[in-house]
C-alpha cells in the first residue's frame, strides 16, 4: 500500500506508523511507504488512536469526524480513512508528494 490511496466509496486512506508516547504531537514525514507520526497520548484506551486522528485532521485542515483510524487499533501500522479530502490533496496539504 502507497502512504495514501483513494478509497472506492470517495474517501482515502493513509498508511500510518505511529509513535505513542512521543514528546510532542507532530508528523515527522515518510517512512518506507508509512506516514510517521509521533502523538504525545499513550497507547492505552484508545488514546494514541484519537490523537493520532486529531493530529491528522488539524494538519489536513478538516473536521475531526472526518477522519478515522480503521485498521491496526492495537498495532503501530494503522491504517487511516479520510474522508474530506482525496489522495493528491492530502499530500499536498501534508508536503508529501
Amino acid at each position: 500500500m502507497a502512504v495514501f490511496s483513494n478509497n472506492g466509496d470517495g474517501s482515502m486512506l493513509i498508511a500510518v506508523k505511529a509513535v505513542p508516547g512521543a514528546s510532542r504531537d507532530q508528523i515527522a514525514g515518510v517512512m518506507g511507504d508509512r506516514l510517521k507520526v509521533r502523538v504525545a497520548a499513550p497507547p492505552e484506551g484508545g488514546k494514541a488512536n484519537k490523537a493520532i486522528e486529531s493530529l491528522l485532521a488539524a494538519a489536513l485542515g478538516i473536521n475531526k469526524r472526518d477522519v478515522e483510524v480503521v485498521q491496526g487499533r492495537a498495532s503501530a501500522e494503522k491504517t487511516v480513512r479520510v474522508a474530506a479530502v482525496t489522495a493528491i490533496e492530502a499530500g499536498r496539504r501534508l508536503g508529501i508528494t
